[in-house]
């Protein structure tokens, strides 16, 4: 096999590894609408949920980050998704709120793994920067791609006619063959890490202090103040969406999961879209620009929302108010955010420290979705939806501020190599 074609297939694979997970973590706002109506749970209390996911995600990360690259990138992700498979096969034989905690738990460590490994190797077959970037905005594009799917596969398992039945839970079999399947093809793909194996120190515990040393960079906390961030936007938006659409909107329970697939396939276009720009112009006026639309969507899209009649009957997209059609559609001003600032800071790296700032990466993105999941809980029970998504204006503001900060650090790591 030839060189470019090895990277092929080692891309077409961490690809397929990373949208398992998708689906997985992002049917987080599909169970806290499920579990509100199977188990009769509060909105707060079902807000814990998205803890279980990224608490996991953030001590597994900051845990292990710094010493998979001695484990193996390949060896770790074949770990992840092997017991990632075999919670969802145990999901549908113990069908309580509890074990959707367990669920997430097992998720988000298992995703840990995943994303901190995947990262790394997009360094290891990435040739320069533009690429790096191009390939980040196509793997998260695909990541939300799946997202919109899991909508999909989510919804087809809910019956609108009896909400608090369990059958949902048979979906965890789906996802359990998809696992198995992401498994087979990375087991039988190749992937040459000898570029970080004569690059590591001979002590695991410098790795590990290595990591904590990153983090007083005052580019690093630029950027890891800017990615917690946008997690909480992001997470906020897209855990809460679901029942946003059928609380406020007055959507039925499917079809309320199936319209928030228009956020998952904004975000997917938008990072299409910015894997092309990104490659002709430079990341910071692209980001301001998409920051601004996104603020201007929120000021536009949630007054049509507070004026909706919900005396009317929604019985499909085609009877669905138009604001929930509208305001998903921030996700296209919000894609190229986070995959371009994690590449352009990845790319300020060693190879060698990679794995460590992925770590780091994980791990406030995991706070700031627990963070935006929680807060936005919080408002939904005891203000509005309305104003739960108002708020999102205060994060979009302190980015804009952050990004010329992390604009001129970078500036200056480029201007002195």
């Amino acid at each position: 096999m030839s060189l470019q074609n090895k990277y092929w297939a080692i891309k077409f694979s961490i690809v397929i590894n990373y949208c398992v997970f998708a689906i997985l973590l992002n049917s987080v706002g599909t169970v806290i609408l499920q579990v509100q109506s199977s188990f009769g749970v509060t909105e707060s209390a079902a807000s814990v949920l998205e803890a279980y996911k990224d608490l996991s995600i953030a001590l597994v990360s900051f845990l292990v980050a710094a010493f998979i690259a001695r484990a193996g990138y390949k060896r770790t992700m074949l770990f992840g998704l092997g017991f990632i498979g075999l919670v969802c096969l145990a999901m549908p034989q113990v069908p309580t709120f509890w074990m959707n905690k367990l669920m997430f738990a097992a998720t988000g460590a298992s995703f840990a793994l995943i994303k901190v490994s995947v990262f790394a190797t997009i360094g290891l077959i990435s040739a320069d920067r533009k690429e790096h970037v191009s390939m980040m905005n196509f793997l998260e594009a695909f990541f939300m791609l799946a997202v919109l799917s899991g909508y999909f596969v989510f919804s087809g398992f809910i019956d609108d006619a009896e909400p608090g039945s369990l059958a949902w839970f048979d979906v965890y079999y789906a996802l359990a063959a998809l696992s198995s399947l992401a498994f087979i093809i990375l087991l039988f793909t190749g992937l040459d890490e000898s570029e970080v194996e004569h690059s590591k120190s001979k002590s695991a515990l410098r790795d590990f202090i290595g990591m904590l040393k990153l983090c007083f960079k005052p580019l690093v906390l630029v950027f890891v103040i800017s990615i917690f961030l946008y997690v909480l936007i992001e997470q906020g938006i897209m855990s809460w969406l679901p029942t946003f659409n059928n609380k406020i909107l007055s959507l039925p329970a499917s079809l309320s999961i199936q319209m928030t697939s228009i956020l998952a396939g904004s975000i997917a276009l938008g990072r299409f879209i910015a894997g092309f720009v990104s490659k002709k112009i430079d990341w910071y006026p692209m980001l301001v620009t998409s920051l601004l639309f996104a603020a201007a969507l929120v000021l536009i899209a949630l007054p049509l929302a507070e004026s909706v009649d919900s005396s009317v009957p929604v019985t499909g997209w085609l009877s669905a108010p138009i604001a929930a059609f509208i305001f998903p559609l921030i996700g296209l001003c919000l894609a190229p955010v986070y995959p371009i600032i994690n590449s352009v800071m990845l790319s300020a790296l060693e190879k060698n420290q990679q794995a460590a700032m992925t770590g780091l990466i994980v791990v406030f993105s995991a706070l700031g979705g627990t963070t935006g999941s929680i807060i936005t809980g919080v408002l939904f029970e005891h203000f509005d939806g309305a104003t739960a998504f108002y708020c999102s204006l205060i994060p979009i503001a302190i980015i804009l501020l952050m990004l010329t900060l992390f604009k001129r650090q970078t500036d200056r790591i480029s201007h002195a190599s």
